[in-house]
């Protein structure tokens, strides 16, 4: 009977539940007056404005005709459900205190001229991917009136690929131990277990040392991972905690759960930072096997980059709660190091947001897939990609360059795998090399091209990634971390079965007219 109790008053039940009650009335209510003429054509007529609207407005193509299809099935009531359930319109709350955080911030990451007119004389496809993201674009910042939020490239700063989660975490332990004034952490997941229980002791006592210790976790990537209050927890061991974008379980007012933060970067003491793919949670250091074994990667930072990963996690702060108002001198890379960073390269760390009108991320995809002359190798858990990356990628297979994909073999959600599986024969047929990671499911989000240039973050290949979450990764350029990830890119396909033409053409036809259907719905899941 607890057990029972437990279960029903469970949040992810309670918001499941009143979703459901919500569908409920707006489907009951349409059914009730469809005998009122005036009230059907009214519905008809706000649908056929809503279909225009989402034509004419900037986006996506493909998302639009996911949502354009039901609404022309269901005149009736299919422009009602994208009122309130479509677009990528974020709380009134957060764009008002982002446009406040940006105004804030916009001047803290600063371009050094004299290393772009390096990159430029060392490598003009380096620095046109880098001028793209230290340009103010205008217009297309928070408020539409501001420009977009610029990311340096830097040198004086060593890298570090780690790869699996078991590398990660023991680097990011010897860290973790080395802080003395602050350690900020920011994570899509945190679920309680060896990994985070042991990260969380090292918190704990760094906390009672007197280091600042603040942690940020996304509340529908926890809900079944951690209690409703478990920023109350983290305050007995003296850790600071912010959740961002709570969900909460209220009648008629739809949870905006589009937007998530699914970022993953950890700083400490201004000098060392951490990002990539890996969340604070068993299975990502293979402590547990939910889907065979994870293989996953991050990279960690020592030096001046690691100012741009402090500026995004205090930006995020600051949009999860109360406006603190930082004294920003003080959290800068050179004020807590006893040594002087070695140059390894150039490092740009770069973040992505669903606030403003710039898909920074799929333009960084983008443009390393158009400019790579050899080769250009990705890893990515969900291979669920819009016309502009999947022609990309087939013109620079068509041109002579070897494209390679490994995806999982063993999936977390069966029907983003199907998605992933019907993009396949199209890209295998324009001589694409698609291959599925064997030994069970790959979370990695990476891309390597011709032993020069690479990007190590959280954003996959899907669209919530590139237009619905927040992210971030990191633009490397002649860096050791490029090499360390090529090296193991090659390491790991020996681990890989390749998806021939054959093998994606041989399915039965209720595979493939299952996959067709979803393919087209693939911009909603």
């Amino acid at each position: 009977m607890l057990n029972l109790i437990k279960i029903l008053t469970n949040r992810v039940i309670i918001v499941a539940v009143l979703v459901v009650i919500q569908f409920a009335f707006i489907i009951a209510g349409v059914f009730f007056l469809s005998d009122s003429l005036f009230f059907n054509t009214s519905l008809m007529v706000i649908s056929i404005l809503v279909v225009i609207y989402i034509i004419n407005k900037p986006g996506n193509p493909s998302y639009k005709l996911a949502w354009i299809i039901p609404i022309l099935i269901f005149p009736v009531f299919g422009g009602l459900f994208y009122l309130i359930f479509g677009g990528r319109r974020v709380g009134k709350h957060l764009k008002t205190q982002a446009i406040k955080i940006d105004k804030e911030t916009i001047n803290l990451l600063k371009q050094d001229p004299d290393i772009m007119k390096e990159l430029k004389s060392a490598s003009p496809s380096a620095y046109s991917q880098a001028s793209y993201l230290v340009t103010p674009h205008k217009g297309v910042g928070i408020d539409e009136s501001t420009p977009s939020q610029i990311y340096p490239i830097y040198k004086n700063t060593e890298t570090e690929y780690l790869s699996p989660g078991e590398s990660f975490y023991e680097r990011l332990i010897t860290e973790l131990n080395q802080a003395k004034h602050f350690i900020y952490m920011e994570y899509f997941i945190i679920e309680e277990g060896f990994m985070w229980d042991t990260i969380l002791s090292i918190l704990a006592k760094k906390a009672s040392e007197g280091v600042d210790v603040r942690i940020i976790y996304d509340d529908f990537g926890c809900i079944m991972k951690l209690p409703m209050d478990y920023p109350k927890t983290l305050a007995k061991h003296g850790v600071k905690c912010r959740k961002f974008n709570p969900i909460r379980a209220h009648l008629f007012k739809v949870p905006l759960m589009n937007n998530r933060d699914h970022r993953k970067i950890t700083v400490i003491d201004g000098h060392t930072g951490f990002t990539g793919g890996i969340n604070l949670a068993d299975e990502y250091m293979n402590v547990t096997h939910p889907f065979g074994y994870w293989k996953d990667s991050a990279v960690m930072l020592r030096g001046e980059a690691v100012w741009s990963l402090t500026v995004m996690f205090m930006q995020m702060w600051n949009l999860c709660g109360p406006y603190e108002k930082f004294q920003y001198s003080r959290y800068a890379p050179y004020i807590h190091s006893s040594r002087q960073f070695k140059s390894d390269g150039y490092v740009l760390p770069y973040s992505d947001s669903p606030m403003d009108n710039e898909i920074q991320a799929e333009m960084v995809y983008l443009n390393m897939i158009n400019k790579a002359t050899r080769y250009v190798y990705i890893s990515t858990p969900y291979l669920i990609i819009d016309n502009e990356l999947a022609t990309a990628l087939m013109l620079a297979a068509k041109n002579g360059v070897d494209v390679r994909i490994v995806t999982p073999h063993k999936y977390d959600k069966w029907y983003v795998h199907m998605c992933t599986q019907a993009n396949y024969t199209e890209l295998v047929k324009a001589g694409v090399k698609v291959f599925e990671y064997a030994p069970g499911f790959i979370h990695s989000k990476t891309f390597v091209c011709d032993d020069e240039i690479a990007t190590i973050g959280t954003v996959n290949l899907d669209y919530r990634s590139l237009y619905l979450h927040f992210e971030c990764g990191t633009f490397l350029y002649k860096s050791k971390a490029v090499k360390q990830l090529k090296d193991d890119y090659i390491y790991m396909l020996k681990d890989c079965i390749e998806m021939t033409e054959e093998k994606c053409i041989n399915v039965n036809i209720f595979k493939r007219v299952f996959r067709s259907i979803i393919r087209v719905f693939s911009p909603l899941l």
